[in-house]
């Protein structure tokens, strides 16, 4: 019988024979690279959780804030009334310290900038991206507090970074408000539980979270806070 002819048309070329092979390693070196690139972006190294920068005043938030009580307000100005919290003037620091340790030596940077008339160069902390807006006067004036994303600085003889400050732990509280708002008269009050408000004691409710929700949801209605549609549409960080 005569031998079929083959179309050369149908022939694969010889190098089509390692595809598989180099499908099956670019399949496994994608998935490593993948996990290792997740991994490291992830880590507190990339979120900066525990960044703690050495500044040229070794101000302590755990004596002012902590131990003399001072408002938080006292210093950052404008955190109610503009996106960013000021940092506090030298004058500031001198309305206390010209009668208060005015011949301490940490103090001698202070001195030096209310002498000169030159700005104290202190160390950002919390530092986001350029693309991402964040309004301090849009959060604490609905309710939530500086311990939300600060922690207990008020505990700090060092300031650090407590949270990651991603864009997913930003939508985490967008979705659920309610797990952070407090009454408004307590947002700078970073020694405020939810156990303490009346609506918890009227239920007598007594685990944190479950007062903290409880709380939560009357403020969320009280301030209409919306946490789908705007709060999570990207336009609302992104502009």
């Amino acid at each position: 019988m005569p031998t079929e002819e083959r179309n050369p048309r149908c022939l694969f070329p010889r190098w089509s024979n390692h595809a598989r092979k180099a499908v099956v390693v670019g399949v496994i070196a994608g998935t490593i690279f993948i996990c290792v690139l997740a991994g490291a972006g992830l880590s507190p190294k990339a979120t900066a959780v525990g960044y703690q920068p050495t500044q040229p005043v070794p101000f302590s938030h755990a004596v002012h804030a902590g131990k003399l009580g001072l408002d938080c307000r006292y210093c950052h100005t404008t955190v109610e009334s503009a996106a960013f919290a000021a940092l506090p003037a030298t004058q500031t620091c001198m309305n206390c310290h010209t009668s208060i340790l005015p011949g301490s030596e940490p103090l001698a940077p202070v001195r030096d900038s209310w002498q000169s008339g030159n700005p104290i160069e202190w160390v950002k902390v919390h530092n986001l991206p350029g693309y991402a807006y964040f309004n301090h006067a849009a959060h604490v004036t609905h309710g939530v507090s500086c311990v939300s994303c600060h922690g207990r600085i008020d505990r700090m003889d060092v300031v650090r970074q407590e949270q990651p400050l991603s864009m997913s732990w930003c939508l985490d509280c967008h979705r659920e408000p309610e797990k952070h708002l407090r009454p408004k008269d307590q947002v700078t009050n970073l020694a405020w539980s939810p156990l303490d408000h009346p609506l918890a004691r009227e239920r007598g409710t007594t685990g944190l979270a479950e007062a903290q929700l409880l709380v939560g949801r009357a403020m969320k209605e009280q301030y209409q806070i919306r946490s789908v549609g705007y709060l999570t549409a990207c336009s609302t960080c992104h502009r």
